[in-house]
């Protein structure tokens, strides 16, 4: 087991497919638990929708909860209308949450990790907000840049920064997402190496110097499975709240 706190986020390919004998795609091991996080998902919800009771089971429970969780969710932040992207937005939830919280299981990988990961995520989320924009206000949408009621005066000021302010979206939510799953699983590693060493270099002594570290690590453990599921709820928040700027305007 390496002691590099980094270790735990290089990419390795795992295996390889070949496509028709016309190329060879690479397996690594970061899509391999990105696509087990997807299955799991996908196998939990099936499983729990497919024969509804009138008392639900525990299976059934979480699935009628966390619908209802991301509905309440979405018509909170960015009203009824925003309901039609339901699916989509469930399904962001869900993944980013199945992503975080699959990092936690010993020798997997931490897909959200990686920018290029959490990037994409907001790019497609940026992305929807133009569209929607434009679908339903036209070139009125970039009214955005300039909120009701500025003075005339002030119109230098702010429509530059409403600008910045607007671009910068994709940034925040990668960068956010991408900085509180590698600075918490970092934190995990040093505080195990810390263990592993001072058992491995003390002998006795080391196993009762140990303890104190590995409570910090249990302790953390679960402050790492909050905020994993944290993060994913502040990026589906952020997301409605982008998109209530799409369909409302300001």
């Amino acid at each position: 087991m390496s002691l590099d706190p980094l270790h735990q986020f290089q990419i390795s390919e795992v295996g390889s497919l070949s496509l028709l004998g016309l190329a060879d795609v690479a397996v690594t091991n970061q899509s391999l638990w990105m696509l087990a996080a997807i299955g799991t998902v996908l196998a939990l919800f099936l499983k729990g929708s497919r024969s509804m009771q009138m008392v639900p089971n525990r299976l059934q429970s979480f699935v009628e909860l966390t619908y209802e969780f991301v509905e309440n969710l979405i018509k909170g932040t960015a009203g009824r209308e925003a309901m039609a992207f339901m699916p989509l937005i469930l399904s962001l939830f869900l993944f980013i949450a199945a992503l975080n919280l699959s990092g936690m299981i010993p020798g997997s990988y931490t897909s959200t990790s990686q920018i290029a990961v959490t990037a994409s995520l907001a790019l497609s989320v940026f992305l929807l907000v133009w569209v929607v924009g434009f679908y339903k206000h036209g070139i009125e949408f970039l009214a955005l840049f300039c909120p009701a009621g500025t003075p005339v005066w002030l119109m230098p000021l702010v429509v530059p920064l409403e600008i910045i302010s607007f671009f910068a979206r994709p940034l925040t939510l990668s960068i956010r997402l991408m900085a509180n799953m590698v600075a918490g699983h970092i934190l995990l590693k040093v505080f195990a190496s810390f263990a592993i060493m001072m058992v491995a270099g003390w002998g006795l002594a080391g196993v009762v110097g140990a303890v104190v570290p590995t409570v910090l690590l249990v302790a953390i453990s679960g402050l790492e499975v909050f905020v994993a599921l944290l993060q994913a709820y502040i990026f589906t928040v952020l997301t409605c709240v982008y998109l209530n700027d799409a369909l409302h305007m300001h």
